[in-house]
């Protein structure tokens, strides 16, 4: 199990380097960019990639400066990256279980220029190192793999099963460990398959409130497959579904809502 739902595809400009021509298959690294090129990405060839989906979890959080956040789930460190290049003035705490992956949240971090705000950890949601006290955060965001263990098939490369399928910690786990590490009245952001958004709501019932469900449409008229949900711990203000956002034009190309965030790093009204 590693931290997070992941889409395999690459983001876009990708640049080879010199270490990834002398790495085995196994250990090939890209270089790749996000936010127009703001954010530096190192990441493996194989295995986990990080796509558009941190990057609209990061849009999501309702972060001010000076504030703290935890990122359940940080992989190599892109929601991070993308929240520090909106808001520069956080501390970002990344949890995840892959140690190779938080090697590279590490050295992104370093790349970026932001080693002193974002800091990753190697741990299991399920059993959080004692470095992070419950309660502690502003804001927790959450990327959890999106396939249940049961009906699901392993993929062939064992750093993506254990990205993109559920093990140890189901989703529900997820959500109480987020609850557990946000403060009162902060808030948690998940991205997920909207096919489980009713799993999601169920493990958030009656521990967190003004609830939004924001769905991401391919195109328009299309079903959304992604949904970005976002809840207050210890509030009480009922449910809202928002009108989302369309990804795609007819023609394939990105809308201007979505290069707004995939390309300008704006934040998301929820």
């Amino acid at each position: 199990m590693t931290a997070g739902s992941r889409d395999p595809a690459a983001p876009a400009s990708p640049e080879a380097t010199s270490e990834e021509a002398e790495a085995t298959p196994q250990d090939a690294v890209s270089e790749d960019r996000l936010l127009g090129g703001r954010v530096r990405l190192s990441q493996p060839v194989e295995g986990y990639r990080a796509a558009i989906d941190p990057v609209f979890l990061a849009a999501a959080v309702p972060a001010r400066a000076g504030e703290s956040v935890l990122d359940l789930g940080c992989g190599v460190g892109a929601a991070a990256l993308c929240l520090l290049a909106r808001v520069p003035e956080l501390r970002i705490t990344g949890l995840d279980l892959q140690a190779d992956l938080v090697r590279l949240a590490g050295e992104n971090a370093r790349a970026n220029g932001v080693a002193d705000r974002f800091l990753a950890i190697a741990g299991d949601v399920t059993r959080p190192p004692p470095r992070l006290a419950p309660g502690a955060f502003h804001h927790v965001l959450c990327n959890p793999p999106q396939l249940m263990a049961e009906g699901s098939r392993p993929a062939p490369n064992p750093a993506r099963d254990a990205a993109n399928r559920e093990g140890e910690a189901r989703l529900a786990d997820w959500v109480t460990a987020a609850l557990a590490m946000v403060r009162p009245k902060g808030s948690l952001g998940f991205v997920h398959r909207a096919d489980r958004l009713d799993a999601l709501l169920a493990a958030l019932s009656g521990r967190a409130g003004e609830i939004v469900v924001f769905p991401l449409w391919p195109r328009q008229g299309q079903a959304a497959k992604r949904i970005l949900v976002r809840a207050r711990k210890a509030v009480a203000t009922p449910l809202r579904l928002s009108p989302g956002l369309v990804l795609h034009e007819a023609d394939g190309r990105f809308t201007a809502a979505a290069n707004a965030v995939l390309r300008d790093g704006a934040g998301l009204d929820l």
